[in-house]
């Protein structure tokens, strides 16, 4: 798995897509009941894309995890929050939970319950664009993208999706957290 280097340079989305994509279809061979849902927004997209290049379209869901999060009192709730969408039988299935940026572990948590709210798959495999470390619960991806432990804590990293579908992974500085942190 690819680990940048660099914490100043931005990240080609698209072949972390395709390493991605060759991850999780090596990890799916032979499994007969997969299904792949996406955390809201980034986790969505490449949810929907995922779905489309392993032909598993019906087995595709979306959910937003904005009243599992442990810190929902503390960030309040996002304005954008979206309905969660998952019509396929979640019990006994291999889910494929997608998410674009994993850090604490604290949304991917969140997702799980949300899952376990449809039924209990047999069994939950996580896939992540990038991975920046800084885990704050014991959670851990299957299949990622990139290891982009070198980003400065001011720093996050921010998936785009133009109106063709192509992907872009930026790094974005935080002016609050990088005052703080001087």
């Amino acid at each position: 798995m690819p680990t940048s280097n660099t914490a100043t340079a931005d990240f080609d989305a698209e072949a972390l897509y395709r390493e991605l994509l060759a991850q999780v279809r090596a990890g799916l061979d032979g499994v007969q009941d997969a299904a792949i849902v996406g955390i809201h927004s980034g986790g969505a997209w490449l949810a929907e894309r995922l779905a489309r290049d392993l032909d598993l379209t019906g087995r595709l869901g979306s959910i937003d995890v904005s009243f599992y999060r442990d810190d929902y009192a503390k960030k309040g709730l996002h304005p954008d929050v979206k309905p969660t969408h998952i019509r396929f039988p979640v019990d006994g299935a291999t889910v494929v939970l997608v998410d674009d940026v994993l850090q604490t572990g604290r949304t991917v948590r969140a997702a799980i319950n949300v899952l376990f709210d449809y039924g209990r798959p047999a069994c939950i495999r996580l896939a992540a664009l990038a991975d920046r470390g800084g885990r704050e619960l014991p959670v851990a991806a299957d299949y990622v993208g990139v290891h982009a432990t070198t980003l400065a804590p001011h720093q996050s990293l921010c998936l785009q999706r133009d109106e063709a579908g192509q992907l872009t992974l930026t790094i974005e500085e935080d002016p609050s957290e990088s005052a703080a942190s001087h």
